[in-house]
């Protein structure tokens, strides 16, 4: 039998990587080492979804203390102090990348503190030029922003930098219609920058559910973004004072401090050697899997979003466990990537989980439950910003097929709803229900007559 320096090596340490390491060695013995160029926890932890919920906290303690006042408290807000805010948030980052690093240690994990290429099905180069062998290769390096061919190299900063700015721009344009672009420009807002949103579809948020876009939209604008659709960046420039001047479709010329973009993310797989490997990759690098994430070549195997099934940090951390429990557990497992519930940390937020009214529609008659209302809470001070809570169901099955929530905590409300829906719920079940009074909630088991 070939004798391989170890039994599984991960390239990427991030939370899917992570996963797959310490089950494998953990809790079925494997001889497990990993290699992570750049800080243990990827993306997540590091330049994704913790930084970025730290930075909706902050942003939204703003709007809390407008509310306050409104409410009858004698508040005097003064200006966020971002530098305060930035030592605190180093200082957690910091915490978790050496929770991550201990954590993957005490399973008896190898870690290699360098980048490291596939250089053949079973052998892997290290930036130190060393080559080890392993029976197995996971490749869990995850996505990287993507910035259009002639705009890189300006200075503009992607969602990897902005959590490392030195100072807080007065203004910002921020291109991009996904969930980081929207995310962004509320937390920038709320900081006290002016923000233009510039997006070239019809609407942000694509591929949600169509009232769950024009809720969240009309909340951007409502909280005082400049958001433009139906345009598109056609030229930019960095000038010498270090600020932007950028230029677009609508025939607009203007100048920001910053600029963001927001424009998608890509598969990380660029100088991994993949190809020369045999390694088969999508048209947009994003390597191909089967159910139990297995490439083409039998020892090679790919987890989270270099795979670019769902791009969520919890989708990663269940394909990484399964691979685990697959190869060295003996117990083949593959992920169920249907009715996975997310959450765009918006204000107020979107959580969203199952078929959108369109997709449902596609595939036979549904019914559409739906309400809309100002929420108790911010209606007593006069706001405008309105809820929603929306039902998908099946008139045939009566079985709930999705739910959208726009609305304060929608992040943690979805996530109940997340359970019902797997499980098979009908609308009956629902309906069923007892409502807990008053909360926006109680919508969900109140909608008794459909809206179309």
């Amino acid at each position: 039998m070939t004798q391989f320096d170890y039994d599984l090596f991960v390239i990427g340490g991030g939370s899917g990587g992570v996963r797959a390491a310490r089950i494998a060695a953990g809790e079925h013995g494997a001889k497990v080492a990993m290699a992570e160029e750049f800080r243990m926890g990827g993306t997540c932890v590091i330049r994704g979804c913790v930084p970025k919920k730290l930075m909706v906290f902050a942003a939204g303690h703003g709007a809390a203390l407008d509310e306050a006042a409104l409410y009858g408290w004698q508040v005097e807000k003064g200006r966020f102090d971002w530098a305060a805010f930035r030592h605190r948030l180093d200082a957690e980052l910091n915490r978790l990348e050496s929770i991550y690093t201990r954590n993957a240690e005490t399973a008896g994990v190898t870690i290699y503190h360098q980048r490291a290429e596939v250089s053949g099905a079973h052998s892997v180069r290290l930036a130190d030029g060393r080559e080890v062998t392993a029976r197995h290769i996971l490749i869990a390096t995850g996505g990287t922003p993507f910035v259009p061919e002639p705009y890189r190299g300006l200075g503009a900063m992607t969602s990897n930098e902005i959590f490392l700015m030195d100072r807080l721009p007065g203004s910002m344009l921020v291109l991009g219609g996904g969930f980081i672009a929207c995310e962004m420009a509320q937390v920038m807002q709320g900081l006290g920058v002016q923000v233009t949103q510039m997006y070239r579809g019809k609407q942000v948020l694509r591929g949600f559910d169509q009232d769950v876009q024009e809720h969240v939209a009309a909340a951007l604008v409502q909280q005082g973004i400049h958001l433009e659709v139906n345009t598109d960046l056609t030229a930019l420039e960095r000038l010498r004072d270090g600020r932007f001047r950028a230029s677009c479709t609508q025939g607009r010329v203007r100048e920001f401090d910053a600029v963001l973009f927001a424009t998608g993310r890509v598969p990380n797989v660029a100088g991994l050697g993949l190809e020369a490997a045999g390694v088969q990759l999508a048209e947009n690098g994003a390597v191909k899997v089967d159910a139990y994430s297995q490439t083409n070549i039998p020892s090679i195997f790919a987890v989270g979003d270099v795979t670019d099934r769902i791009q969520l940090t919890p989708v990663a951390i269940r394909e990484g466990h399964a691979f685990a429990d697959t190869v060295f557990g003996g117990t083949p497992t593959a992920v169920d990537h249907a009715d996975v519930p997310s959450a765009v940390f918006t204000r107020p937020e979107a959580g969203t989980v199952g078929m959108t009214e369109e997709e449902a529609r596609a595939r036979g008659p549904v019914e559409i439950y739906m309400a809309s209302f100002r929420p108790m809470q911010t209606s007593f001070i006069g706001a405008e910003t309105k809820a929603l809570f929306k039902l998908v169901v099946c008139a045939v099955t009566r079985r709930v097929l999705g739910c959208h929530i726009v609305a304060p905590g929608a992040g943690e409300l979805i996530q109940i709803a997340a359970v019902a829906i797997k499980m098979g719920a009908t609308k009956e079940d629902f309906d069923r229900t007892i409502a807990v009074h008053p909360t926006m909630s109680e919508e969900l088991v109140l909608l008794r007559k459909p809206v179309r």
